[in-house]
C-alpha cells in the first residue's frame, strides 16, 4: 500500500510537471504570435503613414478567417468608392439567388407559339460565350412573341459618366441582350463585325470616337490593328433589324401579355458567368448579372429591390450598411468600407470550397486583371478582385501566406494625384511584406 501511495504521488508529480509544461507552451506560443502580429501590425502602420500615402485617402483591413483575428485595421471602417470591387457584392448575390445553369428565358407555348419574357442574360450569343441554346430553342415554332415591358431599370446606372457611351465597358443594360449589347469590329483591309448585320453601319474614320452619340453609325479607327466593341444604342429600329436577321419573320414584339410564362430554358453554367465578370471586370455582365436574379423572383427585372434585399436579409449583418447603387462600379454614387468586403468575403469563404471560390478571381500573375501583377516565387499568392476608378484604385480578396495561412483584406485608395500604377506598386509591397512575414 506504501508502495503505491508513491506510486500515485510520482504519477500526479508527472502530471502537474506535464501540464506546467504544456501551459508553457500555449503561453509562449501565444507570446510568439502576439509579438509576431504586433511587428506586422507595425510595419503596415508605418507603410501607410509613409509619405507616398499622406497625399491620399488609403484604408486596409486584414483578417485571419481561421483565427478570427483582425490582422491589421486602417481605417477600415471608412466609406470609399469602391469601383470594381463592387463586384464582389454582386458575386455574392448571384449565389444566393441564381441556380447552376443561367435562366436564358422565361416562357409559355401556345400550340405553334412561343410567348417569351427576357430574364437578362447576357450570354446570348455573345461575343465571349456565343452561345445559342435560346436561339435553337426558339427556332422549333412557328411565332414568336417578344414581351417588351418586363424591364424597370434604366438603359444606364446612376452616377455613370456620359462621356463613356461608346466604350466598350459601358453597354446598355436590358432584359433580352443580344451579341452582349456591343458590335465588335476588326479589320483585315475590310471591316469585319459581329454580328454581320450592321457591317453596312460601320466605316473608317481618322477620329478617335466609335459611335455617334445616340445613333449606330460606328467607327473604326485607320491606324487601329485589334477588335474593338462599340456599344449599341437598344432602339426600336435595331432591335427589329436584328431579330429579324436571326429569325427572319417570326418575332413579333409584344407590350405585355396575360400568359402564365412560368417554365423557363436554362443556358450555360452560371460558374462561367460569374468567372468572366471576375477575371476581365466586365461591367455589362456584372450589370446583368443582378438583373437575372431579379428574374427568379418575379418576371418584372428590376436590380433595385434585389440590392435593398440582399442587404436588409443575407448581409443585414454588416456593421457599416454600403450604399450600393449598380452591379459593376461603375457608379460614383458606390460608398463601402474595407470591412464591408471583408465581412461578405468571410462568407464566401465559409460557404463555397476554396478551389471554386478562388477560381472566381484573378489570380495574382496570371490570369485576368492581376496578370502583371502580385506574382509569387513559388505561385500566385493573391486571388482579388481589383477595381479603377478615376483616382481610385482598390483590391480585395484572398492572401496566402508563407506559413500557410490564408488571409482576407480589403485594400482601398481613394483621391491620389498619382498614376495608379505607382499605387499599385506600393500596395504590392504591403502585400508582400504580409505574404513574408505573418
Amino acid at each position: 500500500m506504501k508502495n503505491s501511495s508513491k506510486f500515485k504521488s510520482f504519477e500526479s508529480v508527472i502530471n502537474v510537471n506535464s501540464m506546467v509544461r504544456f501551459s508553457f507552451l500555449i503561453l509562449f506560443s501565444l507570446l510568439f504570435v502576439n509579438c509576431k502580429s504586433a511587428k506586422v501590425s507595425k510595419h503596415l502602420e508605418n507603410s501607410l503613414n509613409s509619405n507616398f500615402f499622406e497625399n491620399q485617402f488609403t484604408g486596409l483591413m486584414v483578417y485571419n478567417p481561421r483565427t478570427k483575428d483582425t490582422v491589421f485595421n486602417h481605417n477600415a471602417e471608412r466609406y470609399f468608392t469602391p469601383a470594381s470591387n463592387t463586384k464582389i457584392f454582386t458575386l455574392f448575390t448571384a449565389l444566393q439567388y441564381l441556380p447552376e445553369k443561367v435562366p436564358a428565358f422565361k416562357y409559355a407555348v401556345h400550340q405553334d407559339t412561343l410567348i417569351v419574357r427576357g430574364t437578362g442574360d447576357p450570354s446570348f450569343l455573345h461575343h465571349y460565350f456565343k452561345d445559342s441554346t435560346a436561339l435553337e430553342f426558339m427556332k422549333n415554332y412557328k411565332a414568336i412573341k417578344l414581351v417588351t415591358d418586363n424591364y424597370a431599370n434604366d438603359k444606364f446606372g446612376p452616377g455613370w459618366a456620359w462621356e463613356d457611351y461608346d466604350m466598350y465597358y459601358s453597354p446598355e443594360r436590358s432584359a433580352f441582350p443580344l451579341y452582349g449589347n456591343v458590335l465588335s469590329i476588326s479589320s483585315t483591309g475590310d471591316l469585319n463585325t459581329y454580328p454581320e448585320i450592321l457591317k453596312p453601319q460601320a466605316t473608317f474614320t481618322s477620329m478617335n470616337k466609335r459611335r455617334d452619340f445616340n445613333e449606330n453609325n460606328f467607327y473604326y479607327k485607320l491606324t487601329r490593328k485589334d477588335t474593338i466593341e462599340v456599344p449599341f444604342v437598344l432602339d426600336t429600329t435595331l432591335v427589329k433589324q436584328l431579330w429579324s436577321d436571326l429569325l427572319p419573320g417570326k418575332v413579333e414584339f409584344i407590350p405585355y401579355s396575360t400568359a402564365k410564362t412560368d417554365q423557363v430554358l436554362y443556358s450555360i453554367p452560371s460558374d462561367s458567368l460569374y468567372k468572366r465578370m471576375m477575371h476581365v471586370s466586365d461591367n455589362f455582365l456584372a450589370e446583368q448579372i443582378l438583373i437575372l436574379t431579379s428574374s427568379t423572383v418575379s418576371d418584372t427585372l428590376d436590380a433595385d429591390p434585389i440590392r435593398k434585399s440582399i442587404l436588409e436579409n443575407q448581409l443585414k449583418d454588416l456593421k457599416q450598411k454600403p450604399k450600393w447603387r449598380d452591379g459593376s462600379g461603375l457608379s460614383n454614387y458606390n460608398l463601402f468600407t474595407p470591412l464591408s468586403f471583408v465581412q461578405v468575403l468571410e462568407k464566401l469563404y465559409d460557404e463555397i470550397p476554396r478551389e471554386r471560390l478562388f477560381n472566381f478571381f484573378p489570380a495574382g500573375g496570371v490570369s485576368g486583371t492581376l496578370k502583371n501583377w502580385y506574382a509569387g516565387p513559388n505561385g500566385p499568392y493573391v486571388f482579388a478582385k481589383t477595381g479603377t476608378l478615376s483616382s481610385a484604385s482598390t483590391l480585395s480578396g484572398y492572401l496566402l501566406t508563407n506559413s500557410g495561412d490564408v488571409l482576407i483584406f480589403s485594400f482601398m485608395n481613394n483621391n491620389y494625384n498619382t498614376s495608379t500604377n505607382k499605387v499599385k506598386e506600393h500596395m504590392q509591397a504591403v502585400l508582400e511584406y504580409l505574404r513574408d512575414n505573418y
